[in-house]
């Protein structure tokens, strides 16, 4: 699926030009707009952000500066998002974890992942990786597991309700691996520390960011939860290859607001957004991260829809799994 992305990106890119006269034409921002980023600098949700953060300000006529809010599984930046005045001028990355994830895993999360936002567009997904130190005595999954199973083993993730939180979760059960015990930390960038120091042995993160650590063998990544091999990790098998089909899953986002932005505002934005993920070089270097647009744009009521049906399927999983968080 990922790579059928990278075939239709000329085709795409056509986008780019009547998407930004259409922003051009309706509302301008009256003051820099504020992009929530709801995890912390160097993650998947700061990366994307900073790269169209540019692009979305000039097509709407303004600038948006990226703002970095995160916690507790990026529902701290969702809720500021949630309660925001909704006049176009704060918005936030929607993010696999926040709005869709959360929802199963929190008994009180204090915002509707779905009816408190004006979804407006996809920006791209990736998939999720479970990779071990360089050197590491467990280079495989198979290996990586049995000591799960046995001597025991710890992942890291960008915290608890995260999506790869979740799937360390699913993993657990699904492997049967009951000493894999989960490390929360506040993004990926810390756990990623962590894990070079040795203080853990794995760390379950979105791809995008540890493609050149992959590449060039400072992380060895043990499996992908893509649905097919990714291209840019082409050596990397998925969990479904070597039986763990439940692990299957990409860690997606976009560009949302609060509820009740006016429609002509959120009609810019989705223009703004489509013309700069449109652009053949932003679109090259979302491949390079192995984050890739939809293959036909995903914006409004179809985005929404494609949320609340995410949130549905991994509420049932976290049920499944006896996942809360108080």
């Amino acid at each position: 699926m990922l790579h059928r992305r990278r075939l239709l990106a000329a085709s795409a890119a056509g986008l780019a030009l009547p998407a930004l006269a259409r922003a051009q034409a309706g509302w301008r921002p009256r003051q820099p707009i504020r992009l929530i980023a709801t995890f912390p600098p160097g993650g998947l949700a700061d990366v994307v952000a900073r790269l169209v953060a540019p692009g979305i300000g000039a097509a709407l006529g303004g600038t948006v500066v990226v703002e970095n809010r995160p916690g507790a599984g990026g529902t701290i930046g969702a809720d500021a998002a949630a309660k925001s005045a909704p006049d176009g001028h704060t918005l936030v990355i929607s993010h696999a974890s926040p709005h869709g994830i959360a929802p199963g895993i929190y008994p009180s999360l204090p915002y509707d992942p779905v009816g408190d936002f004006t979804h407006l567009a996809m920006l791209c997904d990736t998939a999720n990786v479970l990779m071990v130190n360089k050197g590491s005595p467990t280079p495989t999954l198979d290996a990586f597991l049995d000591r799960a199973r046995g001597a025991g083993a710890r992942y890291g993730s960008s915290g608890i309700g995260s999506i790869t939180h979740l799937m360390g979760e699913v993993l657990t059960r699904e492997a049967r691996a009951p000493r894999l015990d989960h490390v929360p930390y506040r993004g990926s960038a810390p756990a990623m520390q962590d894990l070079f120091a040795g203080h853990i042995e794995s760390v379950f993160d979105p791809l995008t960011t540890n493609v050149a650590m992959i590449r060039d063998g400072t992380v060895t990544a043990l499996a992908v939860s893509s649905a097919g091999r990714v291209p840019a990790v082409p050596e990397v098998p998925t969990f479904a290859e070597l039986g763990l089909p439940a692990l299957t899953a990409t860690t997606w986002i976009g560009v949302s607001g609060p509820r009740g932005l006016p429609p002509a505002v959120a009609e810019a934005v989705q223009a703004a957004v489509l013309a700069t993920t449109g652009q053949p070089e932003i679109r090259a270097k979302m491949a390079d991260l192995a984050s890739y647009p939809p293959a036909a744009p995903l914006t409004g009521a179809a985005y929404t829809a494609m949320i609340a049906a995410f949130a549905a399927h991994w509420t049932a999983v976290a049920k499944g799994a006896g996942v809360t968080v108080s």
